[in-house]
């Protein structure tokens, strides 16, 4: 079989240009780093960027399925993340991450493997999680049905000065949505 010459050039979509950016959204279980990052995600789909989402949960469900919580667990989830989002990166792909992702210096060792990266720390009170929790993890983390649960008996280490605060228990969705796509837009990676 013989390939035909394209006729016209016009049927190719043009391509938007762009640089490669990793959004690294990082809080408790139930602050709604999902519910942004999708947000997010068809935000920047809709202007014809290439985006990615990694998301904590089904990430654990392929590339690290197997790793346990203990800290070491938890760092080389992050890691492997992390990995996967430089290649991304460096490929010119914005890539979105939320992941809790509890420990400064496991997020920072990842910031400075990729480059290009905005972190966006989604705060919400222990008390506020633990009303959003649809899974029911916090009361099992109470009752003592999960060990080593982030915010109960496992810490986590808010970063010290993210590009970005999303306050999700006194601001809208559409706020948090609006200051992630502005410190986006404003990246210098663009």
């Amino acid at each position: 079989m013989m390939l035909q010459p394209i006729e016209s050039l016009e049927l190719l979509e043009p391509r938007i240009a762009q640089k490669g950016l990793t959004v690294w959204f990082t809080g408790l279980s139930g602050a709604g780093k999902t519910t942004i990052s999708q947000a997010v995600y068809k935000k920047l789909i809709d202007q014809g960027l290439k985006v990615e989402h990694l998301d904590g949960d089904l990430v654990r469900q392929t590339l690290t399925k197997g790793l346990g919580f203990s800290q070491s667990d938890r760092i080389e989830n992050i890691r492997r993340i992390g990995f996967v989002a430089h290649l991304l990166t460096r490929n010119d792909v914005i890539v979105l991450v939320s992941a809790i992702s509890p420990y400064r210096a496991a997020r920072e060792e990842v910031r400075q493997q990729i480059g290009s990266f905005v972190e966006i720390f989604v705060d919400a009170p222990l008390s506020v999680c633990e009303q959003r929790d649809v899974k029911g993890l916090y009361q099992k983390a109470r009752n003592g049905e999960i060990q080593r649960f982030t915010g109960i008996d496992d810490p986590y280490e808010a970063p010290f000065d993210p590009e970005v605060i999303c306050s999700t228990a006194t601001e809208s969705i559409e706020q948090s949505i609006a200051k992630v796509m502005n410190a986006i837009a404003i990246f210098p990676a663009r």
